[in-house]
C-alpha cells in the first residue's frame, strides 16, 4: 500500500536534522523494529507516572525534574521505564540541559534493559518543535492514506468496467494492497487469484479454513496466520445464503485500507448476484433436459448440451440421484460447473422430480465418489444403461439412493438383496395384513399358534418333522395346526402359489429383509 509521505515513526523523527535530536546508545541494542513503530502523538510530561494520562503508541518527552531527590536510585529509574513500556510508550525523549546536564547514566541503563528507545533533546530545541514535527508527519500520513484510498478505489471502479470485471476488480485490489488476493467460490474452490499461486501447503491449509468458513454460513470477516503468513478472509454473499470468499495476504488493516477492501467486496458480491439470474436459467435449463432424457430421447438434449457444454456423456453411462441439501444447492452447483467445465462434456447434471440428477460415463464413476466426499452426500447411481433406457437408470439410482448407505451406493448391490428387500408401499403392506387376518383372528378367539406354526413351517421348507422339534409338538399336531390353517384361509397350502402368497404376507408384514 504505497503511500506518498514517510509514515511517522520514531526513526523518521530522529531523522529530522532541525531537531538535533540523537538516540542514546546504539539502534542494535533495541528490539526488531522498535524505531519503527507508528508514533500516534507526541506528549510531555514530567510526572512519575504518567502512564494514566497516556495511550498506546506516544512518544513521551521528560525534562526529569521527577526524577530530582532520587540520587539516581536504579530501582526508581527501572520502575519508571517498566511502567511506560507496559502502557505501549515507543520511545522517551530526555531534554538535557534544562534540570540537569545529559541523560542520567541510570535511565540510559534501564532503558536498554527494557529495549525503550531513549533519545536526547537538547536545550535549543523546544518540546513544542518536537511534538510539532510529529503532529506534522501524522497529518501528512494520514492525508497520504487518504489519498491512496480515494485513488485506489477509482482504480478499482474502473477495472469493474472491464469485459472481466470481476477479475480485473480482484487483480487491482492485489495491485493496491502489494498482496495476493484470491476468490473462492461458494463450493470452497479457489477459482482466482492475483498475482500468482501460493505455496502448496499454505494454499492447502487456506483452502480448509475457507471450508469452515462457507459451512458456518455467516457473514464475517476473520483474520488468521498460516505459515507465517497473516491472511484477511471476508465472504460474500447473505447470511445463510453465501457466495464466496475473498482472501488476502494482509493482517490488520488501518481505516482506508478497510475501506478499499469494503468497496471491493461489495462490487463482488453485486457482480456475483447478478450472476444469479443466469445460475436460475441454467438451472432451469438443466432440469428441462433431464425431462427430455427421461422420455428416452436424447435428441434434444444432445443437440442442447453439445451448444452449450460439449455435449453429453459417452454411453454406456452411469445415472446417479443424490439430495444436494437445499442449503448447499450454490455450492454443489458451482462445483459441478466447474467439473462439468473441466471435462468438457464428460459430466451432465440437472434437477429432477426427486432429487439432483448426476450422468457421467462409465469411466468417470470415479467423479461421483468424489462428489460424495466432498459434499458428505447420499448417491444412488444405475447399473450402466444407454439413453434409451434413461428413465430405468434413474429409477435404480433413486432406489439405490434410498435403500443405501451414507455415501455412495449401486443399484447392483440393490438388487442382489432380493425383491422383498426394498420397503413396500402402505396399500402392499395392508393387502399382506389381509391375507393373514384369518390366521390371527382364529388365534385370539381360539388360543391357537397356527400363524407363528405357519412361519415355522415355512422356514424349514414345509416339513413337518423339522417344523415339531423347532416348536416343540408332535408332527401330528403340526399337521393338525396346517389343515386348521387351511381352513381358516381357505387356500390349498399344498400348492406352491398358496404357499408363497403366505410367506410373501409375513415378510411384508414382519418388516424383515431377504
Amino acid at each position: 500500500m504505497a503511500t506518498t509521505a514517510d509514515a511517522p515513526t520514531l526513526r523518521a523523527l530522529l531523522g529530522r536534522r532541525d531537531l538535533h535530536l540523537r538516540l542514546e546508545g546504539e539502534p542494535a541494542d533495541l528490539g526488531d523494529g522498535a524505531l519503527d513503530a507508528p508514533i500516534r502523538w507526541v506528549h510531555s510530561s514530567d510526572l512519575a507516572d504518567p502512564t494514566p494520562f497516556l495511550s498506546e503508541g506516544l512518544a513521551l518527552l521528560t525534562t526529569g525534574t521527577q526524577f530530582q531527590g532520587a540520587e539516581d536510585d536504579p530501582d526508581m529509574y527501572r520502575a519508571y521505564v517498566r511502567r511506560l513500556s507496559a502502557r505501549g510508550v515507543v520511545g522517551l525523549g530526555f531534554g538535557t540541559e534544562v534540570v540537569r546536564d545529559g541523560i542520567p547514566p541510570v535511565l540510559a541503563e534501564a532503558c536498554r534493559d527494557a529495549r525503550m528507545p531513549l533519545f536526547e533533546v537538547p536545550y535549543r530545541t523546544p518540546f513544542i518543535a518536537v511534538a510539532r514535527a510529529g503532529a506534522e508527519a501524522i497529518a501528512a500520513q494520514s492525508y497520504a492514506r487518504r489519498s491512496w484510498a480515494l485513488a485506489a478505489q477509482k482504480a478499482i471502479s474502473l477495472a469493474a468496467l472491464r469485459p472481466d470485471g470481476l477479475g480485473a476488480t480482484l487483480a487491482e485490489l492485489a495491485r493496491q494492497l502489494d498482496a495476493w488476493v484470491g476468490m473462492y467460490d461458494a463450493a470452497g474452490t479457489l477459482t482466482r487469484e492475483h498475482p500468482s499461486a501460493l505455496d502448496p501447503d499454505v494454499a492447502e491449509e487456506l483452502g480448509t479454513e475457507v471450508g469452515v468458513v462457507l459451512r458456518r454460513g455467516a457473514r464475517a470477516a476473520s483474520s488468521l496466520r498460516i505459515g507465517g503468513m497473516p491472511f484477511t478472509l471476508q465472504t460474500l454473499g447473505r447470511g445463510g445464503h453465501l457466495r464466496g470468499v475473498i482472501a488476502m495476504t494482509a493482517g490488520d488493516l488501518d481505516q482506508e485500507g478497510r475501506g478499499v477492501v469494503t468497496a471491493v467486496v461489495a462490487m463482488a458480491g453485486l457482480a456475483l448476484e447478478q450472476q444469479q439470474g443466469l445460475d436460475r436459467a441454467r438451472t432451469l435449463l438443466r432440469a428441462g433436459l433431464v425431462h427430455s432424457l427421461l422420455g428416452n430421447d436424447p435428441a434434444l438434449a444432445r443437440r442442447v448440451a453439445r451448444d452449450l457444454w460439449g455435449g453429453l456423456p459417452a454411453a454406456p453411462l452411469l445415472v446417479a440421484m443424490t439430495d444436494a441439501a437445499a442449503g448447499r444447492r450454490d455450492a454443489v452447483r458451482e462445483w459441478l460447473e466447474l467439473r462439468a467445465d473441466d471435462r468438457h462434456g464428460g459430466l451432465f447434471f440437472g434437477r429432477g422430480d426427486d432429487g439432483l440428477v448426476l450422468v457421467v460415463a462409465v469411466s468417470d464413476a470415479a467423479l461421483l465418489e468424489e462428489f460424495a466426499e466432498r459434499f458428505d452426500e447420499r448417491i444412488g447411481v444405475s447399473d450402466p444403461v444407454g439413453y434409451d433406457a434413461f428413465a430405468t437408470g434413474t429409477d435404480q439410482a433413486q432406489l439405490a439412493r434410498d435403500r443405501g448407505g451414507p455415501r455412495v451406493s449401486h443399484f447392483a448391490d440393490i438388487a442382489r438383496s432380493g425383491v422383498l428387500s426394498v420397503p413396500p408401499s402402505p396399500e402392499v403392506r395392508t393387502v399382506a395384513a389381509a391375507v393373514l387376518a384369518p390366521l390371527v383372528h382364529h388365534d385370539q378367539d381360539q388360543g391357537t399358534a397356527l400363524l407363528e406354526t405357519i412361519r415355522v413351517w415355512l422356514a424349514n421348507d414345509c416339513s413337518h418333522e423339522a417344523t415339531a422339534r423347532a416348536i416343540g409338538v408332535h408332527r401330528h399336531t403340526v399337521r393338525a395346526r396346517i389343515a386348521a390353517a387351511e381352513r381358516a384361509l381357505e387356500v390349498d397350502l399344498g400348492s406352491f402359489a398358496a404357499r408363497a402368497e403366505v410367506w410373501a404376507a409375513l415378510r411384508l408384514t414382519s418388516g424383515s429383509a431377504a
